[in-house]
């Protein structure tokens, strides 16, 4: 009877041994999969230990980096500091005209004679050179400010508008509630130039443009110009019971030569006969009907002039916050 023996395979020692696992099964780990996992723990466990060695030693770490803010000029800012350089340069070159015009005037009155200059602090021009070196200098500082970004003259300027705009709201709020006074007050100056018409030439011209332009005589008619002494009925020169040239309706003789003599003894007529020569309404009567007139373009022509101030000052508050911001992330 054969016997049948079952001989165990012994694995020898240059035997190749099989240790490949079975990967269909769901409880046995994969190899390629442990071997990732642990690539990708080695590579978090380093980060983190790099950022822990460099944190409070070196700022500008990849890991902890500040982040640095920037401002820059918007077009806006641009165009802004652009329209206020403009408005500045048309304002400075009218600051410019009115400071012109006063010079012209004082050199041409010679008021800076020895003689004269003792009365210079009354002459009507002296008001304008005031007026337009104000202007002129407030606007150049404006300008200059905003070409080269200069805060201080930006707020000089600033708050140089900022107190015009106010003393501008309360003339006008004076003006209305005093409304009633202001006719007084207009016809004490209008007899105050005519008494001193021969003597400053301000005044006269003033008084004739408004007697020629409004076509009228006098504060209330023609025979206020006794007032004057050259034009008194008491004086001794020819002008005697006069008025001026201005006055009349036809001044000029043939329609060519300025005749100005044609007002003399014109006091002297009745209204019958001196109208036909001089015009015999009063000045203020044709200055209050011309400010009637006009008085819808007076109020849109002041409405306009606040309203640039007071943008021209939001334009250079907008512009002096963004140069700060600029300076302050340069």
């Amino acid at each position: 009877m054969r016997r049948y023996m079952v001989i165990k395979r012994i694995p020898l020692p240059w035997s190749r041994r099989d240790n490949t696992q079975n990967e269909s099964s769901p409880l046995i780990p994969k190899a390629g999969s442990a071997k990732r996992d642990a690539e990708e723990l080695g590579h978090v466990t380093t980060e983190i230990h790099q950022a822990g060695t460099n944190n409070g030693l070196d700022d500008d770490s990849h890991v902890f980096r500040r982040v640095q803010p920037h401002y820059s000029y918007s077009l806006m800012d641009y165009f802004l500091k652009f329209f206020l350089v403009l408005c500045n340069l048309v304002f400075t070159v009218l600051g410019l005209v009115v400071l012109g015009l006063g010079m012209w005037g004082l050199i041409n009155k010679e008021s800076f004679a020895q003689e004269k200059i003792g009365t210079i602090g009354t002459d009507p021009m002296l008001i304008l050179v005031t007026l337009g070196f104000v202007l002129t200098m407030l606007c150049l500082s404006g300008c200059v400010g905003a070409l080269r970004e200069n805060c201080c003259l930006l707020k000089l300027f600033s708050a140089a508008v900022l107190v015009l705009i106010t003393a501008q709201v309360l003339a006008a709020i004076m003006t209305y509630s005093l409304q009633d006074q202001v006719g007084g007050y207009l016809r004490s100056g209008v007899l105050a130039a005519m008494a001193r018409y021969q003597d400053d030439l301000d005044l006269r011209f003033i008084m004739d443009e408004i007697q020629s332009n409004l076509q009228c005589c006098g504060a209330d008619n023609y025979r206020d110009w006794e007032i004057n002494i050259y034009y008194n009925c008491s004086a001794p020169g020819v002008l005697a019971c006069g008025v001026p040239a201005t006055c009349c309706v036809d001044p000029l003789e043939n329609g060519t030569v300025w005749n100005s003599q044609c007002g003399v003894g014109a006091q002297l007529l009745d209204e019958f006969t001196a109208q036909s020569v001089i015009f015999l309404g009063g000045c203020l009567g044709g200055i209050t009907r011309w400010v009637e007139q006009h008085e819808g373009l007076i109020g849109t022509v002041c409405i306009i002039i606040l309203g640039v101030q007071i943008l021209m000052l939001f334009i250079t508050t907008r512009l002096l916050e963004s140069i700060q911001w600029h300076k302050v992330y340069i």
